[in-house]
């Protein structure tokens, strides 16, 4: 899977799931694409690991010092200088429903 991308896995990953759902498949096909969903999630897990410990690098703070944290985006677009959406309440959000 090496000149597989990220986004390609994904697509390959949707695309399977959604032929599984609609089933009619035979169980040697089920099974052959239940094991390349499997390959392909833990490709996409893995590239997300990736992604995340470029993320911890990029938040070192002042003396160099990586500061590892949950993944918070109001955290990250506060500390790149973007307005932080305020979050809504419970009851704002059953209201819009």
């Amino acid at each position: 899977m090496s000149s597989l991308t990220f986004e390609k896995a994904l697509a390959e990953l949707e695309n399977i799931v959604s032929q599984m759902e609609k089933g009619g498949l035979s169980l040697s096909e089920s099974l052959a694409l239940f094991e390349r969903g499997v390959k392909l999630a833990r490709f996409l897990r893995e590239e997300l690991e990736k992604a995340e410990k470029k993320v911890e690098i990029l938040l070192k703070n002042e003396k160099g010092e990586i500061r590892a944290a949950p993944f918070n985006l109001g955290e990250i677009t506060t500390a790149l200088g973007e307005k932080e959406e305020p979050e809504k309440s419970d009851s704002e959000e059953e209201s819009l429903l």
